[in-house]
């Protein structure tokens, strides 16, 4: 599929400004809709909306279709929060004691039953699932009383009848949640702004989905995971990256024709105008960990679905403005699987410059013009962030390395090394690539304080937060230059 020339700003929504200590889909996202416009920017990306579980983060998440409760907006609220980080223990907190409060007042109304009779599909699930989380004291489902944990029917009956008012309270957020999103959509399309998600290729075990439907993944008769997913030793990680999450069972999802798959991409596509797929060549082939193991080093190579999936979403979809995320180890069988269907890759500056033999990739000079361009993405180091690190501590990178991929970009680049994140703004922007996606916090030319991930770290993260004094209007103007420049 072919993109438009454009560009756009990577930037969580818990990201935004905002007086109730976490951003919100309330006056503070609309506001940020000004700026994106004001800058010329016409896609905002955000990261997996879907309810946080095990460290924040949006890659592991309660539900594949339920959003997060802590975007919601209740107005008249606020306190002393920390303005450039989320305190999400406090948050978490003070956020529930809210909803509770705002949900138990809700009059549900002629919207709300359409919504619920609409979305009963996953939210009948969802909301029983986290209603017995929260009598379980927030235990995985696997700890939970084994009536309830394996879905005997007449266990669940009788947690229905004793959980009634928390499932509702479950469900009411969701409707709020959806309903401010949707009024943010609708606020984009009258600016000419496209909405871009992020798709994770997989789900979090401590999920409904997997508690749901344990037939679809490879689980042993307790219900744990027979074997986990991660991705073997790569540029963040000299161990790999071992992710946790429950490998699908391909087989019994190509038995019923993907049909869960086909649910979840529909769903994103109610959403968003244009969805990222994180992890894209696991589909061709994934790497498989044991069960037990507590490093990524020891996983093996198994095929994946390929493209017997994607065949089927789009019998049932059509076409779809997909990014195909295919960084990591790529092999030939992985881009042709991406370009089979026409999906755009991505590249990222900072891995243009290094001795990676990918990097070639990723240097403007070879990028097609049906390609996604990053300055860095919510994993990478913020771009001063990476242009100021001496390498000290790096687990893949020795300081001589990053000495050396220092003095490739500057000769590439023809620059001095000053004011390196508008030198790769402006790069991206320039090049023939159609697309080019800049993380807020390379804009505002932040340090590593402000990087979102860092991946393998299991604290710490996904707390950034901005404030609007430090959006100034000349770096709006700034930008704007060079979109109009560029004509994107």
């Amino acid at each position: 599929m072919t993109f438009p020339r454009s560009a756009g700003i990577l930037l969580h929504p818990t990201s935004l400004p905002g007086p109730n200590g976490i951003g919100e889909f309330g006056p503070e996202a609309h506001r940020f809709l000004d700026f994106l416009a004001d800058a010329g920017m016409r896609i905002w990306q955000m990261l997996p909306l879907g309810p946080t579980g095990y460290g924040d983060s949006p890659y592991q998440c309660f539900s594949a279709f339920a959003g997060n409760p802590l975007l919601i907006h209740v107005p008249g609220t606020g306190g002393d929060f920390a303005v450039h980080t989320v305190d999400f223990g406090r948050v978490i907190v003070e956020k529930e004691g809210l909803l509770r409060s705002v949900t138990s007042e809700f009059v549900p109304d002629d919207a709300y039953r359409a919504f619920t009779a609409h979305q009963a599909w996953w939210l009948d699930d969802y909301a029983l699932f986290m209603a017995l989380k929260h009598a379980h004291g927030g235990v995985s489902w696997t700890s939970w009383d084994t009536g309830a944990a394996r879905r005997d029917p007449a266990a669940l009956a009788s947690w229905r009848e004793r959980l009634a008012g928390s499932i509702e309270h479950y469900r009411r957020e969701q409707y709020f949640f959806f309903s401010q999103f949707h009024a943010l959509k609708r606020a984009c399309a009258d600016r000419g702004i496209h909405l871009m998600g992020d798709l994770p290729i997989y789900v979090a075990h401590d999920s409904a989905d997997v508690w749901a439907n344990p037939s679809q993944f490879k689980l042993d008769h307790a219900g744990h995971p027979v074997v986990q997913a991660g991705v073997p030793p790569d540029y963040f990680s000299a161990t790999g990256q071992l992710w946790g999450n429950p490998i699908y069972d391909w087989e019994a999802m190509r038995a019923d024709g993907f049909s869960w798959w086909i649910r979840r991409m529909r769903a994103a596509f109610e959403l968003f105008d244009m969805v990222r797929i994180d992890h894209f060549r696991g589909f061709e082939a994934y790497w498989e960990v044991p069960g037990a193991d507590t490093t990524a080093v020891n996983g093996r190579w198994v095929k994946g679905p390929g493209a017997a999936l994607f065949d089927a979403i789009t019998a049932a979809l059509g076409s779809l403005p997909i990014v195909a995320e295919n960084l990591g180890v790529i092999t030939p069988e992985v881009e042709a699987l991406r370009e089979q269907f026409g999906y755009p890759g991505m590249s990222i500056l900072q891995f243009a410059f290094g001795a990676d033999g990918q990097a070639n990739d990723f240097q403007p000079h070879n990028f097609p013009r049906e390609r996604v361009v990053y300055t860095g993405t919510h994993d990478n180091d913020t771009t001063v962030g990476w242009w100021t690190s001496t390498g000290e501590g790096d687990s893949t990178r020795s300081p001589d390395d990053v000495a050396k991929e220092k003095e490739h970009a500057k000769r590439y680049l023809g620059v001095d090394g000053r004011e390196m994140h508008w030198t790769l703004i402006r790069t991206a922007l320039a090049s023939v690539a159609n697309t080019v996606l800049i993380p807020l916090q390379d804009v505002l030319g932040l340090g590593s304080e402000a990087r979102m991930n860092l991946p393998g770290r299991q604290s710490g993260n996904w707390g950034f937060r901005f404030t609007w004094d430090q959006l100034t209007p000349d770096l709006t103007r700034r930008l704007r230059e060079l979109v109009d420049l560029y004509e994107r």
